[in-house]
């Protein structure tokens, strides 16, 4: 059994796991700074005492530190104000490079939620292309754009201003795309893509079913996380671009199974 010195006092492991739980409980995310700063310990016992927690079941590890685990069953508020919505810096370095992967006179699906909508900011305005969404949201922004054909999937509105029921399934099952930008509640090697229900799944699927290149855009801190519905393999796309919060071993275990996976670096 392994003992600590904090301040003087003896510590065992087993109680400083349930200090940096509280922690996490507390705040959401940890740094591994900050565990070596409170606990007296070495970056290596730190992250040793992440990858335990995590073990447990009790965190989910990041490039730097851990937060707490999503839920399977969690889903985003419905009614959202995108507008009003703090952008953070991973989305929106991944959103700049998926952008550039669009060319003159692509036929683009992109996603809705937050991705898309940060990605609007980055979209090419110097040459001609055509882009499909289903979110009411992300087509009131691209009405500035007087460069590319908009489309936008019809069907019953959720609260969040996105369509994805059997009528919007069947909208884009009529459609064919050179490139579609997806996104989830996460992705792992075992389980592939997820999201939290099954009309969102089952519309990714017929969007993904006539997309030529398939591209994923995930955060870091969802990489390694289980949704409740499983949309495909995450061999099924040829490109997942993530943050530099996701973990190297989480990226070879996707390269592993063909994706070409991309680590957008952190703005200086």
């Amino acid at each position: 059994m392994s003992i600590f010195f904090v301040g003087g006092m003896a510590m065992f492991m087993e109680e400083r796991h349930r200090h940096i739980e509280k922690l996490l409980r507390e705040s959401g995310k940890i740094a591994v700074a900050e565990i070596t700063q409170a606990f007296g310990v070495s970056e290596e016992s730190a992250r040793r005492d992440l990858r335990i927690l995590e073990g447990k079941g009790l965190c989910k590890r990041t490039h730097g530190g851990a937060i707490l685990p999503q839920k399977v069953g969690i889903r985003p508020p419905a009614n959202r104000n995108y507008a009003e919505m703090p952008i953070f810096p991973t989305y929106r370095e991944i959103a700049r490079t998926a952008a550039g992967e669009i060319g003159e006179g692509d036929t683009v699906y992109l996603c809705g939620g937050s991705f898309g909508y940060i990605m609007a900011d980055f979209l090419p305005r110097e040459f001609r292309y055509t882009l499909v969404c289903n979110s009411l949201d992300i087509a009131q922004k691209l009405r500035e754009f007087d460069n590319m054909e908009v489309y936008l999937a019809g069907g019953r509105m959720r609260q969040s201003g996105s369509m994805v029921d059997s009528f919007a399934t069947a909208f884009v099952k009529n459609l064919h795309f050179d490139l579609c930008f997806l996104t989830g509640a996460g992705v792992t090697a075992a389980f592939g893509l997820s999201n939290g229900t099954d009309e969102t799944a089952t519309f990714q699927r017929a969007v993904m079913e006539n997309s030529r290149r398939k591209l994923l855009l995930m955060p870091g801190s969802k990489v390694g996380q289980n949704g409740f519905v499983k949309v495909c393999d995450a061999a099924d796309f040829d490109r997942i671009i993530t943050d530099w919060e996701c973990l190297e071993e989480e990226i070879v275990a996707l390269s592993e199974l063909g994706p070409d996976v991309t680590r957008v670096e952190e703005p200086k």
